[in-house]
């Protein structure tokens, strides 16, 4: 590994940043050096992920379920009883992350997971009544958050943007 001192200096700053430091996580410090960082896809790929996250935390208010949530009260009511390594793939999380995840939603009162008859050790995972109206709340949030992407990416960048993250969900999944 490479000694931190030997790193090259790239304090250069965003296009468009102020000279003065944000104060919301996701973006970018004025006056930090960020090393290497200013210029690599995947810290600006995790920053923007953190930012968005945070705009859709805003935009459900007080309903407190995450968006990795969402997504999971989706995939789940889209596919009713689908099993736990399918869900695992879809959502791209492991075991170790769906647990905990599957859990909080089980104990929200908003799935069911029930044994599968023919292998005892997965599951079939639905949606309860609750379950169906919390992800109709949370859509129409969702698709507010969308809207207020799209004005932030813009409508002739929107495709574009959505085919290269799926090359490189592709190619490095």
């Amino acid at each position: 590994m490479a000694d931190v001192a030997q790193l090259p200096v790239l304090s250069r700053k965003p296009d468009g940043a102020s000279s003065r430091a944000r104060g919301r996580t996701g973006a970018l410090v004025d006056g930090i050096d960020y090393g290497p960082l200013a210029e690599w896809l995947g810290f600006h790929l995790r920053m923007a992920q953190i930012a968005s996250f945070q705009a859709f935390a805003r935009e459900v208010g007080e309903v407190d379920l995450p968006p990795g949530r969402f997504a999971l009260l989706t995939l789940i009511g889209r596919n009713p009883g689908i099993s736990q390594t399918v869900l695992s793939r879809a959502a791209g999380r492991d075991k170790s992350t769906l647990t905990p995840a599957l859990r909080d939603l089980k104990k929200r009162g908003l799935i069911v997971c029930e044994r599968r008859a023919r292998d005892r050790r997965s599951y079939h995972l639905s949606l309860t009544p609750a379950g169906v109206e919390m992800l109709r709340r949370l859509t129409q949030c969702a698709a507010r958050h969308e809207r207020n992407l799209d004005r932030t990416v813009g409508a002739r960048d929107r495709q574009t943007l959505l085919r290269i993250l799926r090359k490189i969900m592709s190619e490095l999944g």
